[in-house]
């Protein structure tokens, strides 16, 4: 295990958004049902991106792979293991995407026409439908995953396969953006984005990495 440097950071957390999912393709709400893993693209653009990694080095002093519980995240995960070390997958049910209760496995049109979706704008703490989460709970949950990993992990790289949404709460924890507000990022498939906490607190350290760049 390789720790950071004698810079200021103290931990950094790489986050990977997944592949293209099938659910993404088809039109449905990908939860625990509806997510039926990566398409044959998501899987060729995760493998890309391993290629790079395993080539270039950049992540090998990894100390530790997280996926959330989702399938695409899995995936995604164990096609990076390899470029990572072979370090094992631990699987955190709490990385997992925006919670869409009783919508999963609707397609979209489906959950609009059943249910009175939530505009988030003006209202953030509704939920999205039963049994789901709201934005603002969403963000507290996944800001609050992120730095318990950054604390279990001073000192150290961790590779986080996740979600766009999670990507998303992590950037607007770096600029301080109210838990209750949307942040509308364009966080490609396959795409790495580092939060690095410091002595100072939280920085950004690149967005939406993606390499080799291709149309996938």
């Amino acid at each position: 295990m390789r720790t950071l440097g004698t810079d200021d950071v103290t931990c950094r957390l790489v986050l990977v958004r997944h592949g293209e999912p099938k659910a993404a393709v088809l039109g449905i709400v990908g939860g625990p049902t509806g997510d039926t893993g990566l398409t044959g693209v998501g899987r060729d653009q995760v493998t890309r991106l391993a290629g790079r990694l395993a080539e270039s080095g950049e992540l090998a002093g990894a100390s530790a792979l997280y996926a959330s519980t989702l399938p695409r995240a899995i995936q995604t995960a164990e096609l990076l293991a390899p470029a990572l070390g072979d370090l094992d997958v631990e699987v955190r049910h709490d990385l997992r995407e925006h919670d869409p209760g009783e919508l999963d496995g609707l397609s979209w049109d489906e959950a609009a026409t059943r249910y009175t979706l939530p505009d988030f704008a003006v209202e953030p703490g509704r939920r999205v439908a039963p049994g789901g989460e709201s934005l603002t709970g969403f963000h507290e949950r996944a800001r609050a995953t992120l730095r318990e990993l950054a604390e279990q992990h001073r000192g150290q790289t961790v590779v986080i396969a996740c979600h766009g949404g999670v990507v998303a709460a992590g950037v607007g924890m770096v600029f301080g953006i109210p838990t209750r507000e949307r942040v509308f990022l364009p966080t490609r498939y396959a795409s790495m984005t580092d939060l690095e906490l410091t002595v100072r607190g939280w920085r950004l350290g690149r967005y939406n990495d993606r390499f080799p760049l291709t149309e996938l």
